[in-house]
C-alpha cells in the first residue's frame, strides 16, 4: 500500500517513516512543511530507498495537497502533522489554531473529496488515521483513574484546545459523510531524534554541557512515558487493522514524576558519562527548579487496554530500558543534536532552497 504520513520529518512521523520502511513493504509519501521541529536529518538512513518520496508542503495549502493527493494516490493519510510544543503555544497560539485546526480542516476536505472519487474497491481499503494526544483530556487528580477512549475532552492550553478541535473535526468528518476514520491518543513520547526542546532531551543536552536542568515547580507532575519506536508500531496496526470510526488510546504503562525521570537521566549518565564538564562533581547539581508553567496539568495516565485486547499491541519497552536506550542514542550521535542545536541543520536546508 501507499502511506501518505504529514509531519513526516517530525520526531514521531520520522520514527512512523522509518519502520515503514524498513519493517514493511508498503510505500511512503512524506509531506512536510519543515518548520523548525522538522529535521529531514532524522530519515538519512531511508532517504534513499526506492519506496521513500519527500514532498515539502503545508497542509494548510488545499490546491497543493489535492494536487499531492491526485499524484500518488494514497490507500492510507496519517496525519501527525501539528505544533506541538505547550509552552510555545503559550507565547504565541496563532500558528497553533492555524496548523491543527485550519491544517485539519483543509486535509479533510481534501482528502474527503479524492476519497469520494475513487474506485469502490479502493474507496473501501482507505483510511484517515488522525494522530492526536492525551492532553485533550485535560488532566487526572486521583492517583488511581486513567483516560479512557470515553473520557471527555478538558483541554488546559492553547496546544491541547487546537488538538481537541482538530478530533473533533476528524469525528465530524466521519458522522456526517462517512469518511473513514480512526484516531489515536497518546502518551508522552521519548526516544531517539526528539527535538532538544522537550524534557528528556533537553536534560541529557544540557547535562552533557554542564548547563541547568531545569524542572517546573516542585517536578512532582507526572506522566505516562511511551517510546517512540513502540508509537509508531501501533501507529501502523491502528493504520491497517484499526476499526473504521474507533478511537484507541496508546501509552506506555510508565508513569514517572519529571523529577524521576530527571534524576534517572542523571544516573544513567553518572554510569555511561563520568567525566563530566570542568567543575561538575553530580549531574544532579544541576537541577534547579523554576516557576511553574500557567495552567501546568498536574498528571497523565493512559488505559491502552483497549488497543491491547482489540489489536495486539502492547509496548516493548520498559521506561528503563527506553530510557537508557534514549541516553546512549544521544551520546553516540553527537553530530545530530549539535547540528539542531545551532541550527545548523536548517541553515543548510534554507541555503538549498
Amino acid at each position: 500500500m501507499t502511506f501518505l504520513v504529514t509531519g513526516g520529518a517530525g520526531f514521531i512521523g520520522s520514527a512512523v517513516i522509518r519502520e515503514l520502511i524498513q519493517n514493511t513493504p508498503h510505500r511512503v509519501i512524506n509531506v512536510d512543511k519543515l518548520t523548525y521541529a522538522g529535521n529531514l536529518e532524522s530519515l538519512t538512513e531511508i532517504e534513499d530507498n526506492q519506496r521513500y518520496t519527500f514532498i515539502e508542503a503545508d497542509i494548510c495549502d488545499a490546491d497543493k495537497m489535492a494536487a499531492v493527493l491526485k499524484e500518488y494516490q494514497p490507500n492510507i493519510i496519517m496525519h501527525l502533522a501539528a505544533e506541538s510544543h505547550v509552552d510555545r503555544s503559550i507565547d504565541g497560539p496563532a500558528e497553533f489554531i492555524q496548523t491543527n485546526i485550519v491544517g485539519t480542516f483543509n486535509l479533510l476536505n481534501t482528502a474527503k473529496t479524492y476519497w469520494l472519487e475513487l474506485a469502490d474497491e479502493l474507496k473501501k481499503q482507505f483510511r484517515f488515521h488522525h494522530i492526536s494526544t492525551d492532553e485533550v483530556y485535560g488532566d487526572l487528580h486521583g492517583t488511581d483513574d486513567l483516560f479512557t477512549e470515553s473520557t471527555s475532552y478538558a483541554p488546559s492550553s492553547p496546544y491541547s484546545a487546537s488538538k481537541a478541535s482538530s478530533d473533533h473535526l476528524v469525528r465530524a468528518w466521519n458522522r456526517t459523510y462517512d469518511f473513514p476514520v480512526v484516531v489515536t491518543n497518546c502518551s508522552n513520547n521519548y526516544g531517539p531524534f526528539h527535538f532538544p526542546e522537550k524534557l528528556i532531551p533537553l536534560t541529557i543536552l544540557n547535562a552533557l554541557e554542564g548547563e541547568p536542568l531545569p524542572i517546573y515547580g516542585a517536578g512532582t507532575q507526572i506522566r505516562d512515558w511511551l517510546y517512540v519506536e513502540d508509537h509508531a508500531r501501533a501507529l501502523i496496526k491502528v493504520a491497517t487493522q484499526g476499526v473504521i470510526g474507533e478511537t484507541y488510546n496508546i501509552g506506555g504503562h510508565n508513569e514517572k514524576q519529571n523529577i524521576e525521570v530527571v534524576n534517572s537521566i542523571c544516573a544513567i549518565l553518572e554510569e555511561l558519562k563520568p567525566t563530566k564538564p570542568a567543575g561538575l562533581n553530580n549531574y544532579a547539581d544541576l537541577i534547579t527548579f523554576v516557576t511553574d508553567r500557567p495552567g501546568h496539568d498536574l498528571r497523565y495516565a493512559i488505559d491502552a487496554r483497549k488497543i491491547d485486547k482489540e489489536l495486539g499491541w502492547t509496548p516493548q519497552e520498559s521506561f528503563d530500558s527506553g530510557l537508557r536506550k534514549t541516553v546512549e542514542w544521544y551520546l553516540a550521535n553527537k553530530t545530530w543534536w549539535q547540528r539542531v542545536r545551532s541550527g545548523q541543520y536548517q541553515g543548510e536546508r534554507l541555503g538549498q532552497l
